[in-house]
């Protein structure tokens, strides 16, 4: 079965909607606070702005086309927007508002003083040109105007977009605000431009402090460090890779690994260095000398220990979660697992962390560049993975601790909670599950910021 079939046909089995899924694990994590104010339940939920955009840009071959673009601000709560930019052929505005909420969780989480956006371009990078590409980005970036900034907006890399973009984007706005310091407009820059070092590997490296912490903190999943632990990653871009390098280096077992184009395994590990250097030359993972090659689909169910979503959303579902048999996932995607799947997987022992803890080492390490910039320095990398490390484990003690009171009070309240409730799958409340308690941590630390500063006028 391929991949367009999987997806359709769990799409029969449960609704793959990002806004619904969104609005659900909301409400959930509402209902567990004591005397959350309702009145602040759309203000959470709503993103404050969405623009739409839409561009010609002249190509390669002389003829012009018309591109969409999208920047979604979600909070600003705890400060100015912050947020990947995407380039992908099916990118939709609902998964962009769904993203930008996503970050206004994980920089809560974190406690780092930006509120969550995201935005992107619908385009196929490759099909494109760089040239093609850059002159995308430069338009993009220019239908926006002071829709971005250093003190309101600050987009970075994400799906299909790295460093280079993220220059031309500094480039443009630099060309449209002269004679300022427009360096902390955005992040993930190269280097030389005021990059930040370990930027390229702080969304994998912020996955790994975690894990790692996870394991230390609880006796959950039978093994407490990555000492021939087996992990298969789904996702062999810039985190999977990344991850794998990482979790092989703090010694696991990588037994397989996949790209757009599907997978491969090897249950004695795969040579990850070897695995890099196939597909910097044949452009996927597939094919890899003395390897087995599997589906993406595959992959998700093999039997292992950590399974490592690391590619695109609702990619574990009610059609698969069942099927599931790796004791810890770490979701290093944003949105890899539904609803459904939340409630199946927690049923059936399978632990998560999930994206808003796993991935936000990125959006860490972004605000140390944000910083180093305003202040025109730049930090040696032994100190940025040093405060990264830090910040994550305590974002993971932060979710531990609040899983196991409110697994408790949980306990405590099952008999007087309605039976209905209890079986309605659109609000899986009970028991709660990691993914709940770090939502429930983040909404806390919003709502408290939000009643501070008081609603005005």
């Amino acid at each position: 079965m391929t991949g367009s079939e999987v997806l359709a046909q769990a799409t029969e089995l449960e609704d793959m909607d990002l806004s619904k899924t969104s609005l659900q694990r909301l409400r959930c994590a509402t209902n567990l606070l004591d005397g959350f104010h309702r009145g602040l339940f759309g203000f959470l939920h709503a993103p404050k702005r969405t623009l739409s955009v839409n561009f010609p840009v002249e190509m390669d071959d002389g003829s012009v086309q018309i591109f969409q673009g999208f920047r979604v601000l979600h909070n600003q709560i705890l400060g100015p927007g912050k947020g990947g930019i995407r380039y992908h052929p099916a990118l939709s505005v609902e998964e962009v508002q769904f993203l930008a909420a996503e970050m206004t969780w994980k920089c809560a989480l974190v406690d780092i003083p930006f509120g969550g956006a995201k935005g992107g371009v619908v385009c196929d990078p490759k099909v494109l040109s760089e040239d093609e590409l850059r002159r995308i980005t430069r338009r993009y970036i220019t239908e926006l105007g002071d829709a971005i900034g250093p003190n309101t907006d600050i987009p970075a890399p994400d799906m299909y977009t790295n460093a280079q973009t993220m220059a031309w984007i500094y480039d443009t706005y630099e060309v449209l605000h002269p004679r300022r310091n427009n360096r902390s407009v955005v992040t993930g820059k190269p280097i030389e431009l005021g990059g930040s070092h370990g930027r390229r590997e702080a969304t994998a490296r912020g996955a790994l402090y975690a894990t790692q912490r996870f394991l230390e903190q609880t006796t959950l999943c039978g093994f407490q460090d990555l000492s021939d632990v087996r992990v298969a990653v789904q996702g062999f871009g810039n985190v999977g890779a990344i991850a794998a390098q990482l979790f092989a280096e703090a010694g696991a077992i990588i037994v397989a690994v996949s790209d757009s184009q599907g997978g491969i395994y090897d249950e004695r590990g795969l040579d990850i260095e070897a695995v890099l250097a196939y597909k910097q030359t044949h452009n996927t993972v597939v094919g890899v000398p003395e390897t087995m090659s599997i589906t993406n689909a595959d992959l998700l169910e093999l039997d292992c220990d950590i399974l490592i979503p690391a590619a695109q959303s609702n990619q574990i579902h009610k059609g698969n979660a069942a099927r599931i048999k790796a004791k810890l996932i770490v979701e290093a995607a944003n949105g890899p697992t539904t609803p459904g799947a939340d409630a199946i997987l927690l049923e059936n022992g399978v632990h998560l962390l999930p994206d808003i803890l796993v991935n936000a080492g990125g959006v860490v390490v972004s605000y140390y560049e944000w910083v180093q910039n305003f202040e025109h320095e730049q930090w040696e990398l032994e100190l940025i993975n040093q405060k990264l490390k830090q910040k994550i484990h305590k974002a993971v003690d932060r979710v531990v601790d609040r899983w196991g009171a409110l697994s408790a009070e949980a306990e405590r309240a099952q008999s007087n909670v309605p039976s209905d409730r209890q079986a309605d799958e659109h609000c899986p409340c009970y028991p709660v599950d990691l993914r709940t308690a770090a939502l429930v941590a983040t909404i806390e630390h919003l709502v408290k910021v939000t009643l501070s500063r008081g609603i005005w006028p």
